[in-house]
């Protein structure tokens, strides 16, 4: 006997499948006794034929553990996308499962997504939870949670970060060598630990050259596309433009290279570029984009791994742990024009 079911299988349609009672069903799945051998195999095999599923909350309500892992984030784009990436690979053969939950992404609803979103998920849903550039790291939840880039730095909660500050002196460094002086900056989001960070190395590299850093030669970009094309129009139609620019992110990079082909400004002949990030688009872009890496898979992975030992109750070395950047030439960059 065979049947094909819209939507969720259920108990009920597992037990008409399988010629049994529903009570006989609930057994074989909450593992009781009572049900013969034969009985049991034959009801598991319905189950895994019609692909029937508790639900995680009844799951959770029978066992205290549901073994899902929560991944949670404001909004779903190019580095939260690496950082889920990660997070699946640390999972295979762990016998977790992962959930991807997405507070909305709106603009004015920052602030405090991270505890709603812990509200409706934790203790329920999933055993623990990764925290993708949360806003706060005070959340006071029950449960095993790690942040991945916290706003706010180090906290009491585990985090895993990249090395932001190394990372924007790799950029300007770079810049410095290709002997520009004149170097722009479009910065990133003032609330983020790491785009302070970037900026930070940003003027440590100008130090540590012996080179001033001219004011003028910064503009907020916001990690916001319109925001940084904005930005990057004001800074390339100044009276005497940067020869070079680094964006805290390469989203805002990328939106630099259109608004130099706009204005006519030949990349990398009269004008160079650093992103941050090393997002799989970068490679792609007109020129391929010089970047900086940072390990976006790693930190999800890395999460991931302390959250699971964090649940399994392992002691965990290093609750605090910061990632290597590292610079990936390409053809967004050269030697300044003489």
């Amino acid at each position: 006997m065979t049947s094909t079911h819209n939507g969720r299988v259920t108990m009920q349609q597992v037990a008409a499948e399988a010629g049994v009672s529903v009570s006989t069903v609930s057994k074989v799945i909450n593992g009781r006794y009572g049900v013969a051998s034969e009985t049991s195999e034959h009801v598991n095999s319905v189950i895994s034929r019609l692909g029937y599923e508790a639900s995680l909350v009844a799951r959770s309500l029978r066992n205290t553990r549901t073994n899902v892992i929560g991944l949670l984030v404001m909004d779903f784009e190019p580095f939260s996308t690496e950082v889920l990436k990660g997070a699946a690979d640390a999972i295979r053969g762990s016998g977790y499962e992962l959930v991807a939950y997405s507070a909305g992404g709106g603009v004015d609803d920052h602030i405090g997504w991270e505890s709603r979103a812990l509200s409706r998920v934790m203790g329920t849903l999933v055993d623990g939870a990764v925290l993708v550039t949360p806003t706060v790291t005070d959340v006071r939840h029950t449960g095993p949670i790690v942040a991945v880039d916290p706003h706010t730095g180090r906290s009491s909660l585990p985090t895993v970060t990249s090395d932001n500050l190394q990372g924007g002196r790799l950029a300007v460094d770079h810049l410095l060598g290709l002997g520009h002086r004149r170097i722009g900056m479009i910065t990133g989001r003032p609330d983020l630990s790491s785009a302070e960070l970037r900026e930070q190395g940003y003027r440590d590299a100008h130090a540590a050259a012996g080179v001033p850093v001219d004011e003028s030669l910064l503009a907020l970009g916001g990690y916001d596309p319109e925001q940084a094309r904005e930005a990057s129009r004001t800074l390339l139609t100044m009276a005497e433009p940067p020869t070079a620019i680094f964006a805290a992110n390469d989203i805002s990079a990328m939106v630099t290279l259109e608004v130099a082909a706009e204005l006519g400004i030949a990349v990398p002949a009269q004008l160079s570029v650093v992103g941050f990030d090393n997002i799989p688009e970068s490679a792609l872009a007109d020129p391929p984009l010089t970047t900086v890496q940072q390990p976006m898979r790693q930190l999800g992975h890395d999460a991931v791994a302390m959250l699971i030992a964090q649940i399994s109750g392992e002691e965990i070395a290093d609750t605090h742990l910061t990632l290597e950047t590292t610079l990936v030439p390409r053809g967004s960059s050269a030697e300044v024009a003489r």
